[in-house]
């Protein structure tokens, strides 16, 4: 016979619940504290200067003649890295007279060499012709690859469209000067980003003086091809 095992003493099931319960407010208190947003700083029971006196935003300070705690900055203080001493440098843009326009040669201390048009063509070659084309076309491999995707059937296309990159030497971009190249490649356009963080001042100046070299000769070329024909026409004649 199996023998009864007895009963705990109720007093002690009331002190044993009451307990737990208790037990269990500290981490739920603290998981509670982890997960909503406070302004009162955390609990430190060893502060290590983490919490020091201090005077808050828009406070009043007498230490000061105005009474203001908020301080303003040094004369001539500039943020780091955000300093724009030369507006023709950094913008591609000058001052003729009263009036801002974009720049039509690149900035002095620039010399525009063999060297320059160089290093702009690798540079080119790099962050623009993916799209625009070695020859400034808008032929690129990115440009190509993208449209067979648009062109093949709508599961490889996803219902996407593509809009071509810009020819380079279509009239509008021939006819802008130089600073407003610069600009572009700085800043971007349309759906076209900016290469201010990839590519530095200079190299950005040598990839549109190459634009300018590359529309140059696709100028001079047409000129050539008129002027062979004319000649044909009046040898034919």
């Amino acid at each position: 016979m199996i023998p009864k095992i007895p009963k705990p003493p109720r007093i002690l099931v009331i002190v044993t619940i009451v307990g737990s319960t208790f037990a269990l407010l500290p981490p739920a208190i603290a998981a509670r504290m982890r997960s909503e947003m406070s302004r009162e700083p955390r609990i430190h029971i060893i502060q290590n200067m983490d919490n020091q006196a201090r005077w808050k935003a828009q406070q009043a300070n007498p230490l000061f003649a105005d009474g203001r705690a908020m301080r303003l900055p040094v004369a001539g203080t500039v943020a780091r890295s955000e300093i724009r001493i030369d507006d023709h440098l950094e913008r591609g843009r000058v001052f003729d007279g009263s009036e801002e326009k974009w720049a039509t040669t690149v900035p002095s201390g620039l010399e525009v060499d063999q060297v320059f048009l160089n290093r702009g063509q690798e540079r080119y070659n790099i962050y623009c012709a993916p799209c625009h084309g070695w020859s400034g076309l808008g032929n690129g491999p990115i440009h190509q690859r993208a449209q067979r995707l648009v062109d093949g059937s709508p599961s490889e296309s996803y219902g996407t469209v593509w809009v071509q990159p810009k020819n380079l030497h279509e009239q509008m971009y021939v006819d802008q000067p130089i600073g407003q190249i610069y600009a572009t490649i700085t800043l971007g356009a349309r759906s076209m980003a900016g290469y201010k963080a990839q590519v530095p001042v200079e190299d950005r100046w040598a990839i549109a003086a190459y634009v300018k070299a590359l529309q140059l000769t696709e100028v001079q070329a047409e000129q050539e091809l008129e002027s062979t024909s004319d000649g044909d026409s009046m040898g034919g004649g």
